[in-house]
């Protein structure tokens, strides 16, 4: 999946279209390919081979297609027992990814609830389809509650807090023609309000 569209395509600032089900084959293989493309980004060594920047999660959107669908892969933190060691390196890869916090394709995502505490990456979000550094806070809410579809159309009500919280609120955003930086304080990039939990 190479076809990663970026920051100046029209197709990024769409609402998108809700996904109907029973879901189509192509929106089946669309799924799959998503979510395939995390995998194998958070693969040192085939991210390395196939040029891919890791990414956490993907929006249809982001690969033109303008429907309600996004894969989340939020790996486990686990760190190698030797970081110069390259075998320990992409073995802690794979037993994050084989143990993640949250693997799912989320379908037609509504955020029911959410908290007032807010959360911010302190090093700032990134975007695969945007290639520019964006530096700055990034406030959304720390805890969220998101009801969502899988491929085969059951539904699905999760509480999610911190990193997974706000790489969902990510991706949703996408759906919603909505990107990262729209909401960094633009006159101070790095202000956050009182009680921002900063997380990283």
């Amino acid at each position: 999946m190479d076809n990663i569209i970026r920051d100046g395509n029209p197709t990024l600032r769409k609402y998108a279209d809700k996904v109907t089900f029973p879901l189509s084959q192509e929106h089946q293989q669309l799924a799959k390919d998503m979510m395939k493309y995390l995998e194998v980004s958070q693969n040192p060594d085939l991210a390395e081979k196939y040029g891919l920047r890791a990414g956490v999660g993907l929006a249809a959107p982001q690969v033109d297609v303008s429907i309600q669908m996004a894969a989340v892969l939020v790996p486990s933190p686990v760190e190698p027992d030797d970081p110069d060691n390259h075998d320990d390196v992409l073995k802690a890869a794979q037993e994050a990814q084989d143990n993640p916090v949250f693997k799912d394709v989320i379908i037609n995502p509504v955020i029911v609830s959410q908290s007032v505490q807010l959360g911010a990456l302190s090093e700032g979000e990134g975007c695969l389809s945007v290639d520019e550094d964006k530096p700055g806070y990034v406030p959304r809410a720390d805890r969220i509650t998101l009801r969502y579809q899988d491929v085969d159309g059951n539904d699905h009500k999760v509480r999610l807090k911190n990193y997974p919280a706000i790489v969902c609120q990510h991706e949703i955003d996408h759906l919603h023609g909505v990107l990262f930086y729209d909401h960094i304080n633009k006159e101070q990039p790095f202000a956050a309000e009182e009680n921002t939990l900063l997380i990283g």
